[in-house]
C-alpha cells in the first residue's frame, strides 16, 4: 500500500567521487519530484571527496572509509529515518543491503547494478574480492534490481538467481545538454580520435592500440582516464611506435569539451554496463566506433546514424578508414529521444511507486 504522505527514500552510495553510479544516483536523488518524494542521500564516505553538485538534496556523510565499516551507521540511519524505500548502487553495497533488509519489514530495498557482474571474473582487480565469488545469490532479498541494460538484466536472472519480475531496465540519463559540436569536414589530413574510461583490462585499450598501429593515415589519439593498467598501456604504445601520437589526460571536469574536439570516439571494451562516456560523445555530436559486446553499448549505437558497432578488429579498422560526413544534430537526437532526463526520471519514479504497491 502506498504511503499517504510523501514517499521517503534513502539513496546510499559509498562516496561521491567521480564515477558513473555516483553521477547517476546523485542526479536521480536531486531530480525526482519533491512534491511526491522526500529523498535523502546517504554517503558512506567524506564530504571532501565530493565532485558532484548535490545542493538540491539533503546529504548525510558517514565519514567511513568502506561500506563494511559504515553498515552500523547505515542501520542506525534507516532506523531513525524509517524510509519507505532504500536505493543502493554498486554490487557490494547491494549485497550489504540484501543482508540487512530482512530486519526492516516496512521498507522496500532496491539495488542498482553498474555492470554485468558475471563478466567481472575476467578483470584481475575483481578476481579475489568481487561479491560474485562469495555470494552468488546475494541479491535475492532485495525487492527490485535496477539494470542499466537488457544484457545486465539477463545476467542477474541467469547467474544470480534474481527472479525476472524483480528486474527493471532503466538506462542512464542524459543529465545535461552541452553545446553541440560544429560539423567538421571529413577531408582533414589528421584525424583525431578519443577514448574515455578507466585504464583497466576490460576497457580494451590494448586492442585499440593494436588497431591504430595498423592505420596508414596520420592521426592523433587522446586517452582520458586513469587506472592500474596505465604503465602497460603506455609501454604498449611505445613498443608500437605510437607514443608521439598519444595525449594522456588522467582526469578532467571538461570531458565534453575534449570529446567535441575529436572526430571519433573509440570504445575497445570487452563488456560494458551502460557506457556513459560513449553516450556523452553522442550527446555532443561526436560519432563512435565500438565493439558489439555484452552490455548497453548496443542500446546506444545505431549503425550509420551515430556510429558503428563492429564484431572484429578488422572491421573496426575498416570503419576507421571510412570517409563519412556525420551530422552532429542527428547523432544527438538518436540518443536524446531514448535517454533524456525527463524520460529516465519518470521511469525511476514509476518504479518507486510500483514497488510500494507490491
Amino acid at each position: 500500500m502506498l504511503p499517504k504522505s510523501k514517499i521517503k527514500i534513502i539513496f546510499i552510495l559509498p562516496s561521491l567521487v567521480a564515477g558513473g553510479a555516483e553521477r547517476v544516483i546523485s542526479f536521480v536523488s536531486q531530480s525526482i519530484d519533491k512534491t511526491k518524494f522526500e529523498p535523502l542521500l546517504l554517503v558512506a564516505g567524506y564530504e571532501n571527496d565530493t565532485v558532484y553538485d548535490v545542493s538540491n538534496v539533503k546529504v548525510n556523510y558517514l565519514n567511513k572509509n568502506r561500506i563494511l565499516t559504515a553498515i552500523p551507521s547505515i542501520i542506525l540511519s534507516i532506523k531513525k529515518e524509517r524510509p519507505d524505500i532504500v536505493v543502493s548502487s554498486i554490487a557490494h553495497v547491494n549485497t550489504a543491503m540484501s543482508l540487512i533488509s530482512p530486519f526492516f519489514k516496512n521498507t522496500k530495498f532496491i539495488g542498482r547494478e553498474a555492470t554485468i557482474l558475471s563478466k567481472r571474473k575476467n578483470e584481475k582487480k575483481a578476481r579475489k574480492f568481487s561479491p560474485v565469488y562469495f555470494m552468488s545469490n546475494g541479491f535475492q532479498k532485495l525487492d527490485a534490481i535496477i539494470c542499466q541494460s537488457q544484457d545486465m538484466a539477463k545476467d542477474m536472472v541467469a547467474n544470480f538467481e534474481v527472479p525476472e519480475h524483480k528486474t527493471y531496465v532503466i538506462n542512464n540519463p542524459i543529465s545535461n545538454l552541452p553545446a553541440l559540436k560544429d560539423p567538421r569536414p571529413s577531408n582533414k589530413k589528421i584525424k583525431k580520435y578519443i577514448t574515455v574510461g578507466r585504464l583497466t583490462e576490460v576497457k580494451g585499450h590494448l586492442r585499440l592500440l593494436e588497431i591504430l598501429s595498423r592505420l596508414k593515415t596520420p592521426f592523433e589519439y587522446t586517452i582520458i582516464g586513469n587506472g592500474g593498467l596505465k604503465d602497460e598501456i603506455f609501454a604498449k604504445a611505445q613498443s608500437l611506435g605510437l607514443s608521439n601520437t598519444i595525449r594522456h589526460i588522467p582526469f578532467t571536469n571538461n570531458v565534453n569539451d575534449y570529446i567535441a574536439e575529436h572526430d571519433l570516439f573509440l570504445q575497445g571494451s570487452y563488456v560494458e554496463g551502460f557506457p556513459n562516456a560513449l553516450l556523452e560523445s553522442c550527446v555532443v555530436g561526436t560519432p563512435v566506433i565500438a565493439f558489439n559486446v555484452p552490455g548497453g553499448t548496443k542500446e546506444i549505437v545505431e549503425n550509420g546514424i551515430n556510429g558503428y558497432l563492429v564484431d572484429s578488429e578488422k572491421e573496426f579498422e575498416e570503419k576507421l578508414n571510412e570517409k563519412i560526413d556525420w551530422n552532429p544534430s542527428e547523432i544527438r537526437e538518436s540518443v536524446y529521444k531514448k535517454f533524456n532526463k525527463e524520460k529516465i526520471i519518470n521511469d525511476y519514479e514509476q518504479l518507486f511507486i510500483n514497488v510500494l504497491k507490491e
